[in-house]
């Protein structure tokens, strides 16, 4: 599914908006995360910088979060909201869209973007090796029958991404949540290869 993200104010008002928090439940997802200070945290996908304000304390100040996008102008929308709220720990990047460039993450979180990805096996394959052995991705999409999200052919079910990321070699689960139109899926890089 493609999509253009170069006008960060027009999507500042979808992602951002003050109903999300009630849908997304932002501090429910970054608790199923499990960080903990001093962490490296990856933020793929991050727009305009939803998650920022959650994953950027979670992390503290040892700790380390990217916010990472393929939009360059997202990414410099991004930027200019790290600097204004201060978040010390937040570093900006735009990325290729068939590679994160992770290196020695702890969590890495993909919300409402996964859809988005193609080569979706070789892409898991990308973050399983930018991941620590024993760090974890959160993947948090739309179910298939939520109200909002992508048109319905484009939705991926749980249990299709929990079968792509075992064939990255992840062992992937879903997570207990209280989300209304979305999961959680886990997937974990086993500590020993």
């Amino acid at each position: 599914m493609q999509h253009s993200f170069d006008d960060p104010e027009h999507w500042a008002k979808r992602f951002d908006a003050e109903d999300r928090a009630a849908w997304q439940k932002p501090t429910e997802v970054v608790a199923a995360m499990q960080i903990e200070p001093g962490m490296t945290v990856a933020d793929i996908g991050a727009g305009t910088g939803y998650f920022l304000a959650h994953l950027s304390p979670a992390a503290g100040p040892s700790g380390k979060v990217w916010a990472l996008d393929i939009e360059p102008k997202l990414v410099a929308y991004m930027q200019a909201r790290v600097q204004k709220e201060g978040w010390d720990n937040v570093e900006v990047k735009v990325i290729p869209g068939d590679d994160p460039q992770l290196v020695d993450a702890d969590r890495v979180l993909i919300v409402d973007t996964w859809h988005h990805i193609p080569g979706r096996v070789a892409y898991a394959k990308r973050i399983f090796a930018g991941l620590k052995p024993g760090g974890s991705l959160y993947i948090v999409d739309f179910t298939e029958d939520g109200p909002m999200g992508p048109p319905a052919k484009y939705r991926i079910k749980a249990a299709t991404i929990i079968a792509t990321l075992k064939a990255a070699g992840f062992a992937a689960e879903l997570v207990q949540e209280s989300l209304p139109h979305q999961f959680i899926v886990r997937a974990t890089r086993p500590l020993q290869d």
